[in-house]
């Protein structure tokens, strides 16, 4: 809840409205989903200990647009299998931002993320929770799924914005509602990871990605506990 309320701040400091807060009735300004949770776990007052993984996932309203942005966090010693998780779902993240240009369909964005975590490393795609189309309204068309075919769906578009973001699962893919109506978990109880970037569709370019990891990633290279894997190291 700290954090919550860290986040909500900052943003109607800086002239910004919490997206989430009140959105369907969601009652928070953030989702933060820990360990099992997939997405939308409400924040508590429950102390976050060591090896924790929360996924932090912010919404922000302003100037008559949407951002929407996700980073998954790794507390301490996690362990090398999810260490490994997280390393491919943020990888896979960036493959599916390489497939969003002009002429592309959303299932070469989805392919390229499902190829990657559930054939190449045998990880869980979830298929219930989608990337989406972003802009006046938080969700918008397309819906943008982390698994599909090449070829298939919408057209990527000049000026197209979408929120691409995998959920990916440790095990297996299938997931459950918690009695809240809201919180999202893993079936076999095993970890999730999430990743989420805003992108512009460009004419002759790759997309414009909106939102930035640039500020969390200069925290993590700066703890020599944490293995780190950035945007350059994926691109290499």
């Amino acid at each position: 809840m700290q954090l919550n309320n860290l986040a909500e701040t900052f943003l109607k400091d800086h002239g910004a409205t919490p997206s989430f807060k009140n959105y369907h009735g969601y009652p928070f300004a953030t989702c933060i989903s820990v360990n099992d949770a997939v997405v939308h776990g409400f924040p508590n007052t429950q102390p976050l200990k060591e090896g924790d993984v929360v996924s932090v996932d912010i919404g922000a309203y302003m100037n008559g647009f949407h951002g929407d942005s996700a980073y998954t966090f790794a507390l301490g010693d996690v362990g090398d299998d999810v260490l490994k998780l997280l390393k491919v779902t943020k990888e896979s993240l960036y493959k599916g931002i390489e497939k969003a240009i002009v002429g592309n369909r959303i299932g070469d964005i989805a392919h390229a993320i499902q190829e990657y975590t559930e054939k190449q490393n045998g990880y869980g795609v979830v298929r219930e929770l989608v990337g989406h189309g972003l802009g006046r309204s938080m969700h918008e068309d397309p819906q943008v799924p982390n698994y599909g075919k090449k070829g298939t769906g919408p057209k990527l578009k000049p000026g197209m914005v979408l929120a691409i973001e995998p959920m990916i699962n440790l095990g297996v893919k299938e997931v459950f509602t918690e009695d809240d109506g809201w919180t999202i978990r893993t079936k076999d109880g095993k970890v999730s990871a999430h990743f989420e970037h805003d992108v512009c569709i460009r004419p002759g370019k790759t997309a414009d990605i909106l939102s930035s990891f640039e500020a969390v990633e200069k925290a993590e290279a700066a703890n020599p506990h944490l293995k780190v894997w950035s945007y350059s190291e994926v691109s290499a």
